[in-house]
C-alpha cells in the first residue's frame, strides 16, 4: 500500500478530490492531511471523509523534532502540496528526495516564485494578455516552484475571460489531471 500525506492550508477541494479518487483503489491511500490553518475548510472536508488531520503552528515546521518527526515515523511514499502557501523547509527537502509535489496554477518558469499563488496568479495571466495559461506539477526543492517538472496541461485564456475565469479553467484541470498524475508517480505500471 502506498501512503500519501497532503499539506493544505486551505479550502482543500484539491485534497478531497485526491482523497476520494484514491478512496476507489486498493493501492494507494491518503493517510494524513496536514495544515498550516487551524481554521482551514480542508479539515471539515477531512472530518465528513474520515480522513485523519492535524494543523501546526511554524515553530512545529520549522522545527526538525517536530513535523520531521511524524513524517519519517509515518514514511510517506508521498507527500502532495495541494494549496500549500509556506515554503517547505530544507530539512524535509533533502528528508524526503523526490517525494514531495506541488501543484502550480500556471505553466511553470512563467508566474512562479514567491507571492504567486491564487487569484496572484490569475490576475498576472489576465494583465500580461496571455492566450494560454495551464497548471504544473513539479517536485519540490529549496525554491519556490523551481523543482524539476513532472507534468504540465494547457488551456486557452479567452480575451473575455476575467481573473475569476481563468481561475475557474485552471480549477478544472487539476481536478482532472492532479490525482492521475499523483498514480502514475506512485504506481507507473497501472496507468
Amino acid at each position: 500500500m502506498k501512503r500519501i500525506i497532503i499539506f493544505a492550508s486551505g479550502s482543500g477541494s484539491n485534497a478531497e478530490n485526491i482523497i476520494t479518487y484514491f478512496q476507489q483503489r486498493e493501492s494507494v491511500s491518503v493517510v494524513l492531511v496536514m495544515t498550516n490553518n487551524p481554521h482551514a475548510k480542508v479539515l471539515e472536508r477531512c472530518k465528513r471523509l474520515k480522513i485523519s488531520a492535524l494543523s501546526f503552528n511554524k515553530t512545529a515546521f520549522r522545527k526538525q523534532e517536530i513535523v520531521h518527526s511524524l513524517l519519517k515515523e509515518i514514511n510517506p511514499d508521498l507527500i502532495v502540496l495541494a494549496g500549500f502557501l509556506w515554503k517547505i523547509p530544507e530539512y524535509l527537502v533533502k528528508a524526503f528526495p523526490n517525494k514531495i509535489i506541488n501543484i502550480h496554477p500556471a505553466l511553470l518558469p512563467k508566474y512562479g516564485g514567491k507571492g504567486m499563488y491564487g487569484m496572484h496568479v490569475h490576475e498576472a495571466v489576465r494583465a500580461n494578455n496571455e492566450t494560454e495559461t495551464g497548471i504544473t506539477i513539479h517536485y519540490v526543492n529549496e525554491h519556490y516552484d523551481e523543482g524539476g517538472i513532472i507534468f504540465q496541461a494547457k488551456c486557452d485564456v479567452d480575451k473575455s475571460d476575467s481573473a475569476e475565469d481563468i481561475a475557474e479553467k485552471i480549477h478544472e484541470l487539476e481536478m482532472e489531471h492532479f490525482p492521475k498524475v499523483i498514480e502514475s508517480i506512485l504506481l507507473p505500471k497501472h496507468v
